[in-house]
């Protein structure tokens, strides 16, 4: 039977309409995770530090905050590995819908908690722990989501639906943007004390909202027909190590240069904007939430594309615009000219969209699909440990010890160089039949 087997199995109306719900559910979703997440980002760079580790100078506290931020990195990969494993037995929907409520939770949680001025010691130990947490949904999430989207398409789209969900990533930093802008309005004074907590306890409305759309999809035809036919991994997780290492690895690589990248240019700019050049840090929240606005556009655009010209071709244009922009963003940045910044900030995300666009599709295709939720997530997640989790960290080092952009700019081009190779060493499977490369797994 063809890949596009669901046809057969589903009325068309019926399998039009599921499409439809799949990529919408997918990218509001994604949407509610990611908004959490930068909700905690950014405010990492903007009050946290004086909240949670007041004994600090601004540098180490500055560290100290981002090194929380990292935690929740170093989690992805165990929420990868724990809900890949029940994405491949017991369903994609099931999974989805168990990490939405741990990220909302843990999100909420943060914005009720006491600070260290009221509880010391416990207040910055309770928000690691709550940043953890936070990982570990965000980890079970994003294979979910693509697979979701991806898998209720036919293969001559699947770049374009694997692209929804990634749309949440942008969706997220414009609704944290734009709800820290409203609220540092609002609150004027007040935003130090109490403002800085309404955004993390609006995550519960919209954990809601996502909450009531995913329950209305129904499962992807590819877990069914695994489901069917009897195919179900007993231990997905040891299996995909054992048959897909290579895969796993490159996953990993490819996505160095768009990660590690992307959370300097969206993450730690608010920081370098404000302590080195002096720059209002509502006006950089502003060009962020800009560049979130283009993307919105570029990144299903990018997937669209790449089923055109090929994921890897796609893919690899992006990382080498990535490399050769690296001294430029910093070069506009650095005049502290208004418009020349908001050009650096939202040029960033190009190439980052090019390859983002493109990378849902390009790292699901790589494994079949009764492993398919616990490799894609594990190739996806594991960059968080060496790209976007210790990014802001590094950048914040070699800034303090260099004193300028050079050696940042230096990071993001070695970052380019090891996707722009490890890109070039991985299949092209976005035409192939997945049920072929399945005898094939299944044989070796």
């Amino acid at each position: 039977m063809s890949d596009d087997y669901k046809t057969d199995e589903l009325d068309p109306v019926i399998y039009k309409s599921q499409s439809k719900k799949a990529a919408i559910a997918s990218t509001i979703g994604t949407t509610v995770e990611w908004y959490d997440y930068f909700v905690y980002g950014t405010a990492s760079a903007m009050i946290l530090p004086q909240l949670f580790f007041p004994g600090s100078n601004p540098y180490i506290g500055t560290l100290e905050s981002f090194a929380t931020f990292f935690l929740g990195f170093l989690a992805r990969p165990i929420g990868a590995a724990v809900f890949g494993h029940y994405g491949d037995k017991i369903g994609r929907k099931a999974t989805l819908i168990i990490t939405l409520l741990l990220m909302g939770f843990s999100t909420m949680l943060i914005g009720l908690m006491p600070t260290y001025g009221t509880i010391g010691f416990w207040a910055p130990l309770i928000l690691i722990i709550l940043r953890v947490i936070q990982g570990i949904g965000v980890g079970g999430e994003w294979g979910g989501s693509v697979l979701l989207s991806m898998e209720w398409a036919n293969k001559k789209k699947r770049g374009l639906m694997a692209s929804w969900p990634q749309m949440g990533v942008s969706f997220g930093l414009f609704l944290s943007s734009v709800v820290f802008t409203l609220f540092i309005n609002i609150t004027g004074n007040h935003f130090n004390t109490w403002g800085w907590r309404i955004p993390f306890l609006l995550s519960s409305v919209l954990v809601v909202i996502g909450l009531v759309i995913r329950l209305s999809v129904m499962e992807t035809p590819h877990f069914r027909k695994v489901q069917e036919e009897k195919k179900i991994a007993r231990q997905p997780l040891i299996e995909v190590v054992k048959n897909n290492r290579r895969e796993i690895i490159l996953s990993t690589l490819l996505r160095l240069g768009e990660n590690a990248p992307f959370y300097i240019f969206v993450t730690f700019v608010i920081s370098y904007g404000t302590e080195h050049l002096h720059m209002g840090r509502q006006f950089l929240v502003n060009a962020t939430m800009a560049a979130s606005l283009v993307s919105l556009f570029t990144i299903p655009f990018f997937g669209y594309l790449s089923d055109i010209i090929g994921r890897k071709r796609m893919y690899m244009i992006g990382a080498i615009l990535t490399l050769l922009w690296a001294f430029p963003y910093y070069g506009l940045l650095n005049t502290s000219i208004p418009v020349l910044a908001i050009i650096a900030v939202i040029f960033s995300l190009i190439p980052h969209d090019m390859m983002y666009g493109s990378q849902g599709a390009l790292i699901a295709e790589l494994f079949p699909a009764k492993v398919r939720y616990s490799g894609a997530s594990l190739g996806y997640q594991l960059t968080s440990i060496i790209g976007g989790g210790p990014a802001p960290l590094i950048a914040t080092y070699l800034l303090h010890t260099y004193g300028g952009s050079v050696t940042i700019s230096i990071y993001v081009i070695i970052t380019a160089i090891i996707s722009i190779i490890a890109t070039a060493l991985v299949k092209n499977r976005s035409k192939q039949v997945d049920l072929q490369y399945e005898r094939r797994e299944i044989s070796r």
